[in-house]
């Protein structure tokens, strides 16, 4: 009988933390937009961030609560056919996506420079700039170890000949590459981009020539010939607005380090 009256009281104890529970879950509880619901549930999951917003469940919630404002057409991983059941679920006019694609901003490939140390260290591109900013002569070039490659699920990424290469075909423009480069040398820019400048080189021109045979060297003659007020050098390297440019080449063809490259159109089924 000695142990009956403690196993009441723990009875009575749980029994109330169960009522101030169910309660508590009750009055807390955060109402789920049903249109939202339906929403998440058509986008892809890969909370990538290519739409703008943190995730698909944000990007969900704020076409569910502002229509008007919020296109449907930003989840670049989903294409048309995501766009086209949002519209739907919206009652809005279908619009095609709002297609992307990521540009690489370096051409230091090794026989265009070299590394100044035989790093040994964890193999990624993360660890590698954390020593000593990286193992090569430029502070802002690829660092070689694939991180992008590593988070593409689309197989549009490669490292050849020490830099990443992207896959124009393949690419969808989700951004996961972007987040994951420590020197920040991939942008995710409209889709019908062609013209990239392939160097982010911050060193003056001298030291640009001594380290890199492509790297920019801040010449100012793309920005000279430029007639759409596109391209400007920051922090000694030209780069490109690309809400600005046209396409137009004429950029590419006055560099004299050959560093501002020239993509053909994508050709997508």
């Amino acid at each position: 009988m000695q142990f009956v009256t403690p196993v009441i009281l723990v009875a009575i104890i749980g029994l109330i933390a169960g009522v101030i529970l169910t309660v508590a879950a009750k009055f807390m509880a955060v109402e789920t937009d049903e249109t939202a619901a339906l929403i998440l549930e058509i986008l892809p999951g890969a909370n990538c961030g290519a739409c703008g917003f943190a995730g698909c469940e944000d990007y969900a919630n704020a076409l569910a609560a502002d229509r008007e404002n919020t296109k449907a057409n930003l989840c670049t991983p989903g294409g048309n056919q995501v766009v086209k059941d949002i519209s739907e679920i919206l009652g809005l006019e279908v619009e095609e996506v709002a297609s992307k694609i990521a540009i690489m901003k370096c051409s230091g490939t090794l026989d265009r420079t070299s590394y100044s140390m035989d790093y040994q260290g964890y193999p990624t591109c993360q660890a590698s700039k954390l020593f000593y900013r990286g193992r090569g002569k430029c502070e802002m070039a690829c660092l070689g170890f694939g991180d992008c490659v590593a988070v593409c699920d689309y197989d549009a990424i490669k490292i050849e000949n020490a830099i990443a290469v992207i896959d124009r075909e393949k690419c969808i423009g989700c951004g996961l590459c972007a987040k994951a480069c420590p020197n920040n040398l991939i942008e995710i820019v409209p889709a019908k981009t062609r013209v990239v400048v392939g160097c982010s080189s911050i060193d003056k021109a001298k030291d640009t020539r001594q380290i890199c045979n492509i790297g920019c060297i801040a010449c100012n003659r793309c920005v000279k010939e430029c007639k759409f007020d596109a391209i400007h050098v920051i922090d000694n390297h030209a780069v490109i607005d690309y809400e600005k440019c046209t396409n137009c080449t004429l950029c590419s063809k006055v560099c004299p380090t050959k560093v501002i490259h020239v993509y053909p159109r994508i050709k997508k089924n």
